[in-house]
């Protein structure tokens, strides 16, 4: 590993910590300016009952004091405290709870997102202007443009309630199907235009001129030269994609009653479980910064000509 490399990872592991402070920083504060209390929509709470309850989870400390606390323990023991709401839980065990399902579901959906967006991406570039490129395109145009909880009711409507073919519960047997396909529709059809233009671009670079006037056969042109340089923009997206469906499936976890991460974050929302609330928040950040990381990591190995500067 070269001294350039080496300096490159440590400033980017150096600048994914100082966002991720910021995050924890941020959620914090603005966690405790807003109006009210977590103990606000208990019946009939009294004053003495509210100020038991906040001393018992230090909440009547002073707000400095709170913050250095919350971050030590963030940083020490990655713990975020107890659940306001969920007694006898700490946040971190219920999002472990909800990021088993969430993460088999996330990573399912970008798989298969990331594979039939390359392939579908390189048949349509390799057979621009075709039919079959136009019918992609316009295919994917449609994907793309509406929303995962349009498509998420529509397949549910169609393969549940009229055919039944699927569960409607995501948490049965076989119920993952739909949101899977709902959370995979929008990345496959993103990678499969990022792909198609970014492989039009290599395919019109000189050395693909000199390698097909030195002889070299089509399929290795196709393969080892134009699909691999082509990647390096749907690893780009790659990273931030698979955080952003593991992290931002709520919607449709709440549409197919799936048990995951996202259920549980707005159920935290609407019960102003405020440590909930910042775990949830922090968590979900850290991971897209961590795959943001991951993914500016992996450039090199894809193309080596790469310098990191």
């Amino acid at each position: 590993m070269s001294s350039k490399m080496l300096f490159y990872i440590v400033k980017r592991i150096l600048l994914a910590i100082l966002t991720i402070w910021i995050v924890i920083t941020v959620t914090f504060f603005v966690m405790h300016a807003v109006p009210g209390g977590p103990f606000m929509s208990e019946k009939a709470i009294s004053k003495e009952a509210q100020a038991a309850l906040e001393a018992k989870y230090g909440l009547d400390k002073p707000l400095m004091e709170q913050y250095v606390t919350y971050l030590r323990d963030i940083v020490t023991k990655f713990d975020f405290g107890p659940s306001l709401k969920q007694r006898g839980r700490m946040v971190i065990d219920i999002i472990m709870d909800g990021m088993k399902t969430s993460a088999k579901l996330g990573v399912i959906a970008a798989c298969s997102a990331a594979v039939l967006g390359i392939v579908l991406g390189a048949v349509a570039a390799i057979r621009r202007n075709t039919v079959l490129d136009k019918t992609i395109m316009v295919i994917t145009t449609a994907f793309v443009s509406m929303p995962s909880f349009i498509m998420g009711s529509f397949l549910l409507i169609i393969f549940s309630v009229r055919l039944g073919w699927v569960p409607a519960n995501g948490a049965s047997q076989g119920g993952l199907i739909l949101p899977v396909i709902t959370l995979a529709l929008y990345p496959m059809s993103y990678i499969t235009r990022l792909t198609r233009s970014s492989m039009l671009d290599v395919l019109g670079q000189d050395y693909i001129r000199t390698a097909r006037a030195k002889g070299v056969s089509y399929w290795r042109i196709i393969f080892g030269h134009a699909l691999k340089n082509s990647l390096i923009p749907v690893i780009t997206y790659f990273g931030p994609m698979l955080a952003f469906i593991v992290t931002g499936s709520m919607v449709v976890e709440q549409i197919f009653a799936v048990p995951g991460i996202g259920r549980q974050f707005v159920s935290s929302i609407t019960n102003r479980d405020y440590t909930m609330i910042m775990g949830t928040t922090i968590f979900l950040a850290s991971l897209i910064v961590i795959m943001n990381l991951v993914s500016d990591l992996l450039y090199k190995v894809v193309d080596p000509r790469i310098e990191f500067d």
